[in-house]
């Protein structure tokens, strides 16, 4: 009986950590940017860079080390792992804005805290290994914020869960989960007080 549940709730857990994952809720919320604020045209031109720029290679790169036996699953859970994923994750977001600034004359302000956040993420990685789960879902719900308070806080409800999730899976331990959402909701913080100073 107690077996039976056991496996169940892993099984749920499994489930929400692997589908909220930081590429797939952050292409959620491009999506849905997209539908809210875009033709099917624009929302394309905008987009697709990024999915090509940033969302593939970082899936492939992640993808081609654990077929290589670099890292150990696609979570990257290793601490020591991380180290060279942080690196390709900084390098393609960079490598977009450099984009998106002589292609377009934009600074995108959500890719800027993305890259910021990676960079705290990359620092505290050296003390602990922040669950990078945890604290990219925490950004999302405030990037949902920024434009719907209600989604904010839904997806905000969505962290929650995925940082338990990831406790029950035994990749991170309730201080590195807690240690992501503090990041993140720092990150967060400075991100909604910048696009209100930006709206104004």
């Amino acid at each position: 009986m107690f077996k039976t549940n056991s496996s169940i709730i892993i099984g749920i857990s499994k489930f929400i950590s692997n589908f909220f994952n930081p590429l797939t809720s952050l292409l959620i919320y491009y999506v849905w940017f997209s539908v809210q604020n875009y033709t099917l045209k624009e929302a394309t031109q905008i987009f697709l860079p990024i999915l090509l720029i940033t969302i593939i290679p970082i899936s492939g790169w992640i993808f081609w080390n654990v077929k290589k036996g670099n890292y150990s699953n696609m979570d990257v859970s290793n601490r020591n792992e991380r180290k060279s994923l942080y690196f390709f994750i900084a390098a393609a977001i960079i490598a977009y804005l450099f984009f998106d600034y002589f292609n377009n004359g934009n600074i995108d302000l959500v890719m800027i805290f993305l890259l910021i956040l990676l960079l705290v993420m990359q620092l505290s990685n050296y003390f602990i290994k922040s669950s990078m789960h945890t604290a990219f879902n925490v950004f999302v719900a405030a990037l949902f914020f920024a434009k719907s308070p209600v989604l904010g806080i839904f997806w905000l409800g969505i962290a929650v869960l995925v940082g338990i999730t990831r406790i029950i899976l035994k990749r991170h331990t309730v201080k590195e989960v807690f240690m992501g959402a503090i990041i993140a909701g720092v990150v967060s913080f400075i991100y909604l007080y910048a696009n209100i100073v930006m709206s104004n």
